[in-house]
């Protein structure tokens, strides 16, 4: 099976690959848009592609990407983001002046280099990072990524941990072709377009709450062509195979004047 994913190997997202796929092929792509191409040329069975992170928030080029193209979302995974200092070996944590790394992983450490006193520079990727240090020989530069990327282009590992709040998780989204609907314990994501108009969106909302439907995220986005009109994307618990959950979908298609499924799928167990 492959899998395609956003980044170089070594990336976060390949290891979410790994931890969820289990051992799979992982195609890596440059951009997110290449990920869903692959999917949509069958280059690759599936993607996972990440969709949210603890810290950070949304990943809205994903939102757009989701609407833009016809596949399904089959699956969610967690991932605990641990960031590692990493340099050439024989490199020392003291003589580090520069340190470089995806614009997202810099911010979650933005602490640690302040106390650390060193000029920060963005690039492309977090693995990225570690390739372009391999390649640069640059002693007193070093790299944020992950444990996996360091040993991949056999890098030394400075510290490790080095993120300043330890609680720094990102939400992976399965896609695919075709759709899996669990009879439970799911999750469904829905997007839809409203009326402008007064109490549009608390008549949307009110759909579930009328049946005790949980809603786990709420999120907009422009509506591309109408100004200040704009896209809900909603996660809630529940399966497509459940009754309750059709009956709310059915009510709000009164109200919508766009409703899309964007998959039912089994919700991630953190436990």
């Amino acid at each position: 099976m492959k899998v395609a994913f956003q980044g170089e190997a070594g990336a976060y997202s390949e290891q979410a690959v790994f931890d969820y796929f289990g051992n799979v092929e992982t195609v890596p792509c440059e951009s997110f848009d290449a990920v869903f191409d692959s999917v949509i040329s069958e280059k690759s069975e599936s993607a996972l592609i990440p969709i949210e992170n603890s810290l950070a928030g949304s990943i809205h080029q994903n939102y757009d990407l989701l609407l833009r193209h016809d596949l399904h979302i089959v699956g969610e995974y967690l991932l605990r983001v641990r960031h590692c200092l990493i340099g050439l070996p024989g490199a020392k944590k003291e003589n580090i002046q520069r340190v470089i790394s995806h614009p997202q992983a810099l911010g979650q450490c933005a602490s640690y280099l302040r106390a650390l006193g060193v000029k920060v520079e963005p690039v492309y990727d977090t693995a990225g990072s570690v390739k372009m240090l391999k390649s640069s020989g640059e002693t007193t530069t070093a790299a944020i990524a992950s444990h996996r990327a360091a040993e991949i282009y056999q890098m030394q590992i400075l510290q490790e941990g080095i993120e300043d709040n330890p609680e720094n998780y990102t939400r992976f989204l399965a896609i695919q072709h075709e759709p899996i609907v669990p009879d439970a314990n799911a999750k469904t994501s829905i997007v839809f377009t409203l009326k402008n108009q007064s109490g549009a969106l608390f008549k949307a909302l009110s759909v579930f709450a009328l049946r005790d439907i949980d809603l786990t995220k709420i999120e907009s986005r422009p509506l591309q062509g109408k100004p200040w009109e704009y896209l809900f994307y909603i996660d809630f618990l529940g399966s497509l195979k459940e009754p309750h959950v059709n009956k709310a979908l059915d009510h709000l298609a009164e109200y919508a004047l766009m409703l899309r499924v964007l998959g039912s799928y089994p919700r991630f167990n953190e436990s």
